[in-house]
């Protein structure tokens, strides 16, 4: 498996998608520079992303920052030690407090090792993150690119994904997850390099940053 960790292996993953999918030749030229967009794995870059599950990327980046001021380095044992009336002030929503807290624990317990996931294979690596309670492949599939690097999966269920392809490919309709995925299988083993593609044109062509704030 080969990890995503420089500028070059982005470059290497596109000339391999135009290769398995002559269509993605146009969607290069319009999207620009490919951003490598990679943080360190463990907790704080989970967490980040948990942050940014169904809320504007201002909106996410104002809540990280507030918890960032409030504790400083963000870890397991620092999120379990928030109250309710933190997290209220934090701007946490109930379920996304209970999702980070259920995680930091899990973490702390050593019932999931956050950073040795990133070397297992994204079924398996996804099965394990989606058996924690609130995470679900979305955000299961945006730590193992970002974070792990993993080259070969696909958030098919997010949004800015599904309008980018339809945009691109011409459909009359934004595809389903379920029709992003089918496409999206074609283009293994370089999933991972395709999304970063597509939110790519997304941000040039239509003109909208719609990534998770991964700091």
């Amino acid at each position: 498996m080969r990890i995503i960790r420089t500028h070059e292996d982005i470059e290497a993953g596109i000339a391999g998608l135009v290769l398995l999918d002559a269509r993605l030749e146009h969607v290069v030229g319009k999207a620009g520079p490919v951003p490598l967009r990679r943080t360190d794995p463990g907790y704080r870059g989970l967490a980040n992303i948990i942050v940014s599950q169904m809320v504007s990327k201002a909106s996410a980046a104002a809540i990280w920052k507030r918890m960032e001021s409030l504790l400083g380095e963000i870890t397991a044992d620092a999120v379990l030690a928030l109250d309710d009336d933190d997290c209220r002030r934090l701007g946490l929503s109930r379920a996304k407090a209970d999702t980070l807290r259920r995680t930091a624990a899990a973490a702390v317990a050593g019932e999931i090792d956050l950073h040795a996931i990133c070397d297992v294979r994204a079924p398996a690596a996804i099965h394990e993150l989606t058996a924690i309670k609130g995470i679900g492949r979305w955000t299961a599939e945006v730590y193992l690119l970002f974070c792990a690097g993993h080259p070969d999966v696909f958030p098919a269920g997010d949004v800015a994904l599904q309008n980018a392809i339809g945009h691109a490919l011409g459909f009359e309709l934004r595809p389903t997850a379920s029709e992003v995925d089918s496409l999206a299988a074609a283009w293994s083993p370089w999933r991972s390099v395709a999304a970063r593609l597509f939110w790519a044109y997304y941000a040039q062509e239509m003109r909208r940053d719609a990534l998770p704030v991964v700091p």
